[in-house]
């Protein structure tokens, strides 16, 4: 069985060194703006070949964090960072963006991609999909359970990699929208700007959290998930002081090592950071109210940051076993070091001397040569062949060691040329002109009015839990024609059997397409022999990741909201595009139940609740399919109904109009507003990111 590995956040090259002398056996870190922590200080290039040096020379592992949607624009500099991260010797990337999976395939073949949390895996299927992609790596969502892990370890072609510690998102990571719709900080970009550390009310504003979650925290099941056949155990942490690092570094190497966890180890974990305590909800499946918690300020503990500092700050730790090979003849010294690794270097030492009283003994040859002291080496063994009748000076011995030693770190710093490829130029492929089709989505039946029925559309897109259950509507609306079935953005393995079994039987009742917004459905679609519609989920955001959906077969793809609509303009068309210009967007979507939380009673189907911020804004929250999940949403709507003729001009097959919280009569008005629009409301509606964008 593989040792588990202890994967810390690096946010500084403090932080860096305090998770390395605190038993780290990799860092993961970011490099210009690139990365999904951009407030963090991260890297420069420069710093980073410094980091990898140092970090290696220890037996530490460098992960680069290139996790963000990247623009057609800014690709060149994403191009550059991944040969210059290649060169300097990095281990892996752990990238969100398709087309950058891509890339770094293309660039440095050699070099391990791990797919991001960002992604959105969370099931077999979508780990086998990533692996197909090229990935030796998947981080997967944290909202799994311990049995849904194990599962996917046991069958997985690739290695997977755990959140172990630290904050938790209250949604699916790769999913929230919430801090880029309504401040333009988007965490797919790296920016979030956490307004779900904000206090809301349900219905009218009042001081709670319920979108707070406590830190997770499983340092009592590390061994439990290395017996799983995890094959990384992740640190969150790039936003913390090096402190927090070194110390929760520190535990989770003992837990991990020694197997406890005693009370002062979980005493330092709460002084390092907590909020109101820690969870483990998901993880053992108690998703429930217990998990929520807020950041209590406190006076700093001097005492704890002193001996925090203590463990990195002017300290070497011994990381490195090596092991020292000593001859002493009379025609010369030497001395052989070899390293857990197997590099091996030797050196000449000093001409030894007749001794005349003392002469040198193998056993203080040994002694002496062992004294690795302030150095990351770790003296495991000390072979010697001594002549008799000489003597080597102490200074002698202390400068062959040194040099061996000087040479060794020079030979473990030193980085190989890698190979390196070009990028595959992706070709230009302009969209249709003229006016869009329509595609309309729905959130329920009852907002099947007689007038969407009738209205033509290039495509309607209804929730697959409504067409499965329905035999005779599949048929009406097979008959009409343009149809596809909503697949939930979120789906673990135990759902995906029901799934698509749904989708063979509303394939036989007439209904051939389906949308699909996350990775891990597209086998489940493909087997039951489906058109493929990507949907928003998918995050796609540049041509290059269009490139990817026409490779994996997609008939279409919805781009995603966060564009500019000089970006959707320019983005090359490889397939269909269409964009969304009515509805409420998508903040967040939870596999917690909103509703339950709020009472203990899950009555989520009885209709849309809503949220208020101290601002008085609203956000309704309503069932995301029919599961018991959230799904959070914008107080205002987008709307486009007003300026279709600037929709003329950007190229997408199709413009959609998505329905939610809407009843049927506003649905109704709604599809007139569409043909004869009314002038632009801006207190209830808004033109989302098209215009303004993304800070």
């Amino acid at each position: 069985m593989l040792m588990l590995e202890l994967l810390a956040p690096a946010g500084s090259m403090e932080a860096l060194k305090a998770a390395v002398q605190n038993g780290a056996d990799a860092v993961y870190l970011g490099c210009g703006s690139f990365n999904a922590r951009q407030s963090a200080k991260n890297f420069t290039p420069q710093t980073l070949a410094e980091a990898v040096k140092y970090c290696h020379v220890r037996g530490v592992k460098v992960h680069l964090t290139l996790n963000t949607l990247v623009s057609d624009r800014e690709m060149p500099d994403v191009v550059e960072l991944i040969r210059h991260a290649a060169t300097v010797g990095v281990d892996a990337f752990i990238v969100q963006d398709l087309s950058v999976v891509q890339l770094c395939r293309q660039i440095a073949p050699k070099i391990d991609v791990h797919g991001s949390t960002q992604l959105t895996v969370h099931s077999l299927s979508g780990v086998m999909l990533c692996a197909a992609m090229g990935m030796s790596r998947v981080v997967l969502s944290r909202e799994l359970n311990r049995d849904e892990i194990r599962y996917i370890c046991e069958h997985s072609p690739v290695e997977i990699e755990v959140f172990g510690h630290g904050a938790l998102c209250m949604s699916y990571s790769g999913q929230c929208y919430m801090s880029s719709v309504i401040g333009g900080r988007s965490g797919n970009r790296g920016r979030c700007a956490q307004p779900c550390r904000q206090s809301y009310g349900y219905g009218r504003w009042e001081n709670k959290y319920p979108l707070s979650l406590k830190d997770n925290c499983l340092v009592r099941y590390v061994r439990e998930l290395e017996g799983m056949g995890v094959a990384s155990l992740k640190l969150e942490g790039r936003m913390k002081r090096a402190e927090y690092v070194a110390t929760v570094t520190s535990v989770y190497r003992r837990a991990i090592d020694e197997g406890i966890v005693t009370r002062d180890m979980k005493k330092d974990l709460m002084t390092a950071f907590n909020r109101e305590g820690f969870t483990d909800g998901y993880y053992t499946g108690k998703v429930d109210r217990d998990m929520f918690g807020i950041r209590r300020e406190e006076k700093e503990d001097k005492q704890w940051l002193q001996g925090a500092r203590q463990t990195y700050e002017g300290v070497e730790n011994p990381l490195v076993d090596i092991s020292f090979r000593a001859v002493v003849a009379r025609t010369g010294s030497s001395l052989t070091i070899t390293d857990e690794d197997g590099l091996s270097c030797t050196v000449a030492g000093a001409i030894p001397e007749a001794a005349i009283n003392h002469p040198l003994e193998p056993s203080a040859l040994a002694q002496r040569l062992s004294k690795t002291g302030g150095t990351p080496y770790r003296c495991t063994e000390v072979r010697t062949q001594v002549e008799p009748g000489l003597m080597l000076s102490a200074a002698a011995i202390n400068a062959m060691r040194r040099d061996a030693l000087n040479q060794l770190t020079a030979l473990r710093a030193r980085q190989e040329q890698p190979e390196l490829g070009k990028m595959r130029r992706i070709p230009d492929v302009p969209g249709p002109k003229g006016m869009p089709g329509l595609s309309v989505q729905v959130t329920s039946k009852d907002q099947l009015t007689n007038k969407l029925l009738k209205l033509e559309t290039v495509m309607l897109y209804v929730p697959i839990h409504i067409l499965a259950a329905d035999a005779e509507l599949c048929q009406t609306l097979a008959q009409r024609g343009a149809v596809a079935a909503v697949l939930p953005r979120i789906a673990h393995d135990k759902e995906i059997r029901k799934l698509t079994d749904d989708m063979v039987r509303i394939r036989e009742l007439g209904i051939k397409d389906v949308l699909v917004g996350n990775l891990g459905l597209l086998l489940s679609a493909r087997e039951a022999g489906m058109r493929i519609h990507g949907d928003y989920g998918l995050n796609i955001y540049n041509s290059g990741s269009l490139n990817v959906l026409k490779k994996l077969d997609f008939v279409s793809a919805t781009l995603s909201f966060e564009m500019t609509m000089p970006q959707i303009r320019d983005v090359s068309k490889l397939i269909p595009c269409e964009i969304l210009i009515y509805g409420r967007l998508p903040l967040m979507v939870t596999e917690h139940c909103l509703i339950k939380n709020r009472n203990g009673e899950c009555n989520c189907h009885l209709g849309p609740m809503k949220l208020t911020d101290k601002t008085g804004a609203e956000f309704p929250v309503i069932k995301d399919g029919n599961s018991c999940r959230s799904m959070l949403l914008n107080g205002k709507k987008l709307s486009w109904l007003d300026r279709q003729e600037d929709l003329t001009r950007i190229g997408v097959w199709a413009t959609r109009v998505y329905f939610t919280t809407e009843n049927n009569q506003e649905v109704d008005r709604v599809l007139s507003d569409y043909v004869h629009p009314n002038p632009f409301d801006p207190g209830a509606c808004t033109r989302g990111l098209y215009l303004r964008g993304l800070d």
